[in-house]
């Protein structure tokens, strides 16, 4: 074996592992999809149920009050995923003016108590929300004390501005951890090309509008494209804990609904449809945004 030859494959065998985790992990829960095509009951096997075809997926589209159910659910992932994407660009906003904090020990303090919260479950965040929020939380407590209101205002139950309520809750947990990667990227930027601006008479923020964000912007949209990737996978664990029954119908997204059919209803094998369609929804719109990327900047991602 040539000299050439053994160094590939030991680079081989050093990405191996990592193959490996993606065909375990990854590819391999794909059997799962059998399910779909079967009328499977648990805890029976799958040789003991009965091979049915494609009658799961007819059934969403045969019953028009299921379709009207699956709309809404569908509205409420687009509307919530939607909102998350169209403000991605916070976190870089924000580290970019975390990065202008001089004072290395605040910024420090404030990077820091905006990324703990990532690490709190959301079970916790739930008990934050109806400690403060919940009609005999702080916020009626306080409002009533004032005088401001006479009777508790049910915050957790209304379904009105459920959309935004947990937008802003996923942003209170996810924003200083998602900076993390564009603080980095801004340690990578070429110090000569921003004093060089600077001995230009460029300000503070003409060096962050035509140096810092355009460096920065490779990394988001490489970010931008996974978040689009995992469009319809938004999560099930945020809203599992806020939903209830005033605000079921806004706040129970895809993965939430798959869930409740297959554990509330005894529809595993309509859940397993229905995530595989959600699957080839993702696959499309990754190839929608890549080629957006590539007609943006010149480059695909993918």
């Amino acid at each position: 074996m040539s000299k050439k030859k053994l160094q590939s494959f030991k680079l081989f065998l050093m990405v191996l592992p990592f193959i490996i985790l993606v065909l375990v992990f990854s590819y391999y829960p794909l059997y799962g999809w059998m399910y779909a095509f079967y009328d499977y009951k648990p805890p029976r096997t799958l040789a003991d149920s009965q091979f049915v075809g494609f009658k799961w997926f007819q059934s969403l589209v045969s019953s028009k009050t299921k379709l009207e159910q699956i709309g809404q659910v569908l509205k409420n992932t687009f509307a919530m995923s939607g909102i998350t994407i169209g403000t991605s660009w916070l976190p870089m906003i924000f580290a970019v003016f975390l990065n202008e904090i001089k004072n290395s020990k605040f910024r420090k303090v404030i990077q820091t108590m905006t990324t703990l919260p990532n690490f709190v479950s959301w079970v916790m965040v739930y008990s934050i929300a109806f400690s403060m929020f919940s009609s005999t939380g702080m916020m009626n407590s306080i409002l009533m004390k004032m005088g401001v209101i006479s009777e508790p205002i049910l915050f957790l139950q209304q379904s009105n501005h459920v959309w935004l309520t947990q937008w802003l809750w996923l942003t209170w947990k996810n924003l200083g951890w998602a900076a993390i990667m564009y603080v980095a990227a801004i340690s990578g930027i070429d110090d000569e090309m921003i004093e060089a601006a600077k001995v230009d008479g460029a300000t503070r923020m003409q060096v962050i509008r035509h140096i810092t964000i355009p460096s920065l912007l490779p990394t988001y949209f490489v970010l931008l494209v996974l978040n689009v990737a995992n469009f319809l996978n938004n999560g099930m664990e945020q809203y599992y804990v806020f939903q209830n029954s005033f605000n079921k119908q806004y706040i129970q997204v895809l993965d939430l609904y798959v869930y409740n059919i297959a554990m509330g209803s005894g529809g595993y094998s309509v859940s397993v449809a229905i995530s595989m369609l959600k699957s080839l929804v993702s696959v499309v719109l990754l190839c929608i945004v890549n080629g957006t990327s590539k007609a943006v900047r010149g480059e695909s991602i993918l």
